[in-house]
């Protein structure tokens, strides 16, 4: 078998069509095993630019009091614009999380104001948000900051289990997004 494009090229039978999944130029519909030149190929590419799909908070994180989750680099995407996602799974009653990205330059050095924010939340549930990062093309680094507060009775110590996931938006679908957009 051959390998191309960090992939593998796999024959089989001449009544099957060809498959493709192309990432590169050598992967091409008229390559065939060499072996085998009248049968179709499976051309399989691995995407050298793996896409981001990530944690900005990890799952089943609990948190009493404001913190910040880890770095998270995207200075290798093609497109910046992710699908950023707040799963809340537990709370307790009278309280409230604010959830805000913060980008910086250099993965040190934090702005003071976050590129995007979810809105106030009060009850489980999953959250999502696109983040667009063409506005701030010197952000390589994000992260996730958060607040919490509680009031009323009981104890004054909020607690949230939470998680935020980070998706990079594939170009294609954001291309069709758009399309669909100016269509309505």
């Amino acid at each position: 078998m051959l390998d191309k494009c960090l992939g593998r090229r796999h024959t089989f039978a001449a009544n099957i069509d060809l498959l493709q999944t192309s990432c590169h130029p050598v992967c091409d519909s008229r390559l065939r095993d060499p072996e085998e030149s009248e049968k179709p190929a499976l051309i399989i590419c691995y995407n050298p630019l793996a896409m981001i799909d990530t944690s900005l908070v990890a799952t089943k994180t609990v948190v009493t009091c404001k913190g910040d989750g880890p770095a998270v680099d995207v200075s290798g995407v093609s497109k910046p614009v992710f699908l950023v996602t707040l799963s809340i799974a537990k709370i307790i009653e009278q309280e409230s999380l604010d959830v805000s990205i913060f980008g910086s330059a250099d993965g040190a050095a934090w702005g003071a104001k976050s590129i995007a924010a979810f809105k106030q939340e009060f009850y489980c549930g999953e959250y999502p948000m696109l983040l667009d990062l063409t506005p701030h093309p010197d952000v390589k680094f994000i992260r996730a900051h958060w607040e919490v507060a509680r009031w009323g009775r009981g104890t004054e110590t909020p607690m949230f289990e939470f998680c935020v996931t980070i998706k990079e938006v594939p170009a294609d679908i954001l291309k069709e997004a758009r399309k669909e957009a100016k269509a309505v």
